[in-house]
């Protein structure tokens, strides 16, 4: 009893530790590029090295972090060029997996994710977590609910690089973003198999477009 008391708590501290780096990552107090200490991240969260550990390893399964040399973690750096070649690649994949997963989404999460985006439209103060929180939720709800194992793990890879990716230019993205997600909901809401299509397709050339622009 004793011993699953103590892993059922080491979980829990991984958990938090995940949640804890995940939240360092997206608010920039960790880097592309950026060596992760595990002692002194360890100690800066106030847990051992274990759980850490096992978060990092969580980390690296999605593509947010990466073994360098020794047996350090590495936040990992994404350029434009592997940017572009993701979304390129989800623009093949991601209008798919959408019309796979109309029939499979529950209605009650369609109205919920449509709330998270009015509720950021119509917020008077923009926040980055809500950002992600309601593109996240969006998102995978067709990863989910495609019926496809594979394209789905494909799909949560491409969204971890193109994330990395995104972090900085977030906020000039909340107004598109938005619209381009209400459209995907009407879409899917619809079940109209090649407006689904269209939204999701259209939605990821606005991202590309959008880098474009910035290199410009």
């Amino acid at each position: 009893m004793q011993d699953a008391t103590s892993t059922s708590g080491q979980h829990n501290l991984a958990s938090l530790a995940y949640k804890a780096v995940s939240d360092m990552i997206r608010h920039r107090r960790l880097k592309g590029g950026q060596v992760i200490v595990e002692a002194k991240l360890a100690e800066a969260l106030g847990i051992s090295r274990t759980p850490l550990r096992e978060a990092l390893q969580r980390l690296e399964g999605e593509g947010s972090v990466r073994k360098g040399d020794g047996r350090n973690y590495v936040v990992r750096r994404v350029d434009i060029g592997e940017y572009l070649q993701s979304l390129r690649l989800r623009l093949l994949i991601e209008p798919e997996a959408a019309v796979l997963a109309i029939p499979n989404i529950p209605r009650r999460q369609l109205i919920a994710v449509r709330r998270e985006i009015n509720d950021l439209l119509d917020a008077t103060a923009y926040h980055t977590d809500a950002h992600w929180v309601s593109d996240d939720n969006l998102h995978n709800l067709i990863i989910d609910y495609c019926a496809n194992a594979v394209m789905a793990k494909v799909l949560r890879e491409l969204r971890a690089t193109t994330r990395l990716f995104e972090i900085d230019r977030l906020k000039d993205r909340l107004k598109p973003d938005s619209t381009e997600h209400l459209f995907i909901i009407d879409a899917l809401e619809r079940g109209d198999l090649q407006q689904t299509r269209l939204a999701v397709a259209g939605h990821v050339e606005s991202l590309i477009n959008f880098a474009r622009e910035q290199l410009e």
